[in-house]
């Protein structure tokens, strides 16, 4: 806790009715008395308060998009930025700009990196020949045969989900548990 909220609990532990001196707990705290006033009196706030007031979505709406930034990522669908701006665009009914997501990852850049991802890695390169392809297709039609699966329920996915067919780089917003 800062100072001066550590201050303000100490000013609120006192006996109803006890002489209370602020100079004595700003001293006391390190903190100007000034200060102390105006947040004892209530008429001013944290700091942080005032911040969550000038943002464009609340903290804790931002909390929910890294939330859903961890499950796109967790669903090998990790967002771009154009992506997350758009998401948080529509929380807070008016256009966000670049800057702003920006700012929203430096902000939660604890749980939020940024990196870039490739249309085809170079393990990917390797396996691609004709016999495993063809390894592939055989173990493909005999669970689809197995399961009885029908052409509607089968799709085209894998580990990066729907990256397929993704050309040349992009750069990517990703869970940083990931």
């Amino acid at each position: 806790m800062a100072p001066i909220d550590d201050a303000i609990a100490d000013l609120e532990s006192q006996e109803p009715g006890e002489k209370i001196v602020l100079a004595e707990f700003a001293r006391k705290w390190g903190v100007s008395r000034a200060t102390l006033s105006r947040r004892w009196r209530r008429v001013t706030g944290p700091r942080s308060n005032g911040y969550a007031q000038q943002q464009a979505i609340s903290p804790q709406q931002e909390l929910e998009l890294v939330r859903y930034i961890k499950t796109l990522t967790e669903r090998g669908l990790p967002p771009t930025r154009e992506m997350i701006r758009n998401f948080s665009s529509e929380v807070a009914h008016q256009q966000l700009s670049e800057s702003w997501v920006t700012r929203f990852i430096n902000r939660h850049e604890i749980h939020l990196i940024s990196k870039w991802t490739s249309a085809m890695d170079r393990t990917r390169h390797l396996a691609d020949s004709e016999s495993k392809y063809r390894l592939y297709f055989e173990l493909l039609h005999r669970k689809i045969t197995e399961y009885h699966l029908e052409a509607r329920d089968i799709y085209n996915m894998d580990e990066k989900g729907f990256l397929i067919g993704l050309i040349g780089r992009s750069k990517r917003i990703f869970s940083r548990r990931q």
